[in-house]
């Protein structure tokens, strides 16, 4: 609890001065570039802080002249901000719409381009934000997913969702599969208190929606390399 504590001292001590100057610059400009970078230096200060190292393999695979949609398995509260604070250039993601409610954190979700999604919702609703995410995606800013839906509470693998998927086959857009694994003893689900150690984030090649007559035939196709790098017991 001692760490976890010092691990939010530190975010809030380099957040106001942030906030401060990233901002209002990103409001007046419409650039908000400055603040999204400002933002993963303080997410890899925290982890630091945190005593948490992240062994990144992969990188190397991700395409840099075009978007992608990152596709990742999820175990800890800890794998959003160390996956996008990894991903080459922006990236915007799928968020629990309660999140932008929050008070200057929700306001910087809005400026980022997050996209707002409510659980349960229905085909309509489901409709907009994959048009949402096709027009970031042709203005050329990464769409980050975890296919999952939510935190698998024991670390093995959930069912995917169709949402993604769906996405993928309508924009062409390369799938990057992300398996993630470490965290969920770092942060487990329902836990407040981090700890140190040592966890894992490997991207693998860009999988291209057009090899695949449908998105199920996809979906398996990006579960089974997302499994392929995660241990053995996570994957069923």
């Amino acid at each position: 609890m001692i760490l976890s504590l010092a691990v939010f001292v530190v975010i809030l001590v380099l957040s106001i001065p942030s906030a401060v100057i990233f901002i209002p610059l990103a409001a007046i400009t419409g650039n908000v570039k400055p603040l999204y970078l400002a933002v993963c230096f303080i997410v890899r200060a925290g982890y630091f802080v945190a005593g948490i190292h992240f062994q990144v393999k992969g990188l190397e695979l991700v395409p840099r002249d075009r978007a992608c949609i990152f596709m990742a398995n999820h175990v800890s509260n800890l794998d959003p901000p160390a996956l996008i604070s990894r991903i080459p250039g922006q990236t915007s993601a799928f968020a629990k719409r309660s999140v932008f409610n929050m008070p200057l954190f929700g306001y910087c979700l809005k400026l980022a381009e997050y996209i707002p999604v409510d659980r349960g919702g229905n085909a309509a609703g489901a409709q907009l934000k994959v048009a949402e995410a096709k027009r970031l995606l042709d203005k050329g800013l990464h769409i980050t997913t975890f296919v999952e839906g939510t935190r698998s509470r024991d670390g093995r693998m959930l069912p995917f969702k169709k949402g993604p998927f769906y996405l993928a086959m309508e924009t062409g857009a390369p799938c990057i599969p992300v398996s993630i694994y470490g965290t969920e003893t770092l942060m487990a689900k329902g836990k407040f208190g981090i700890k140190p150690g040592t966890a894992h984030i490997i991207f693998h090649a860009p999988v291209n929606p057009g090899d695949y007559a449908t998105r199920d035939e996809l979906s398996q196709a990006v579960r089974e390399i997302i499994a392929s790098d995660l241990p053995e017991w996570m994957r069923t």
